[in-house]
């Protein structure tokens, strides 16, 4: 069992400091306390819309936390009406003594809470690369095939949309195509898998010109090498809200300098010193949900990026939105360090 103080931060702590928090205890939310007397609560949407705002994680966090709260006393009785709230309102409750200070957390999974969404849409993997990367590995198998467990790490990634009943996939491919092609034709696996050859290679977007006309609303776009760890019902509640033409899901990247920093003022004299500071980034993680009229933004047999694609959208005024997660929600075996890591996470998980 997970300790309670796993779940608490300091009321000094930033905002970057309770994303930690909440990324390790992996339960979406951490409580603000001072010896345990609870001064407010702060969760992964507190922390996404602050954000989105602009918000500066190395702010305190009791500028983001909701100081008011909801709780529970240790006299309560947790009857059906108190769990299905924490079902549909809240993602845990603190439980409370008389002078406020925590004693337990209910949280909405203890309530057998309610199953994700069914989306029913589409998803597109970008699965041509070489895999660079990734070699020696990829001088045996394609890097959608690369193995994470006993699975490759596509078939982890459509088992993730499954999850939120997505089962059409189609997969981009080019290099090593007729392995992947192979591997994908078991009649008994429960997915609608079709594929989009590259004659050459086209890029993370030149792929998806393929697909014009072919595929209309909304999809789900990914990497063949990444997994999202984040609510996908959400992301795409999100991205309708906001009628966005792509939304891009980011992680926030934290980067420890492990140097101690100097800053000048101007007139040459040192104005501050900084050991080992840490900055905080939003990267692109590679997952998006998009529109099919952002087809049309791509040229036709041309080799381009999405990133490139998306600037050219934001240039002409198109509606491009965030969605930010943790840096934990976000796996990537782009480089073999990381592979390790992902499988560390993934199969080490299941087995503890």
């Amino acid at each position: 069992m997970t300790e309670l103080s796993s779940y608490l931060v300091s009321p000094v702590a930033t905002v970057l400091d309770a994303m930690s928090v909440i990324d390790t205890a992996a339960k979406g939310v951490a409580f603000v306390c001072s010896d345990k007397k609870i001064l407010g609560v702060i969760t992964d949407g507190d922390i996404r819309r602050y954000i989105i705002r602009g918000g500066d994680l190395s702010c305190n966090v009791m500028d983001v936390a909701n100081r008011n709260f909801k709780f529970l006393r240790e006299s309560d009785s947790v009857d059906a009406g108190v769990i299905k709230k924490i079902r549909s309102d809240y993602k845990a409750l603190p439980v409370l003594d008389a002078e406020g200070r925590i004693l337990s957390i209910i949280f909405e999974d203890d309530t057998a809470s309610l199953p994700p969404a069914n989306l029913h849409i589409p998803v597109v993997i970008m699965a041509g690369g070489k895999g660079t990367r990734l070699y020696p590995y990829t001088k045996v198998l394609p890097k959608p095939l690369i193995p994470i467990g006993d699975v490759p790490i596509t078939m982890h990634i459509m088992q993730h949309f499954e999850k939120y009943g997505c089962t059409r996939f189609t997969m981009v491919v080019n290099h090593q195509k007729e392995l992947i092609k192979a591997y994908y034709s078991d009649p008994d696996l429960p997915y609608d898998i079709d594929f989009a050859d590259e004659k050459e290679p086209l890029g993370t977007a030149g792929g998806l010109k393929l697909l014009e006309g072919k595929i209309s609303g909304t999809f789900f776009m990914t990497n063949c090498d990444i997994l999202i760890d984040a609510s996908y019902d959400k992301i795409y509640q999100y991205h309708k809200k906001m009628q966005n033409l792509v939304t891009m899901v980011c992680a926030v990247k934290k980067i420890t300098i492990p140097y101690g920093t100097v800053y000048m003022n101007d007139a040459g004299r040192i104005e501050n010193m900084v050991e080992k500071p840490t900055l905080s980034y939003l990267v692109n993680t590679g997952y998006y949900v998009v529109e099919s009229e952002f087809i049309s933004e791509i040229p036709n047999d041309t080799f381009i990026h999405m990133t490139d694609v998306v600037q050219k959208c934001i240039d002409a005024g198109k509606p491009v939105g965030v969605y930010p997660i943790s840096e934990g929600q976000w796996s990537d075996m782009g480089q073999i360090d990381e592979m390790e890591r992902m499988r560390d996470k993934l199969i080490g998980g299941r087995d503890g």
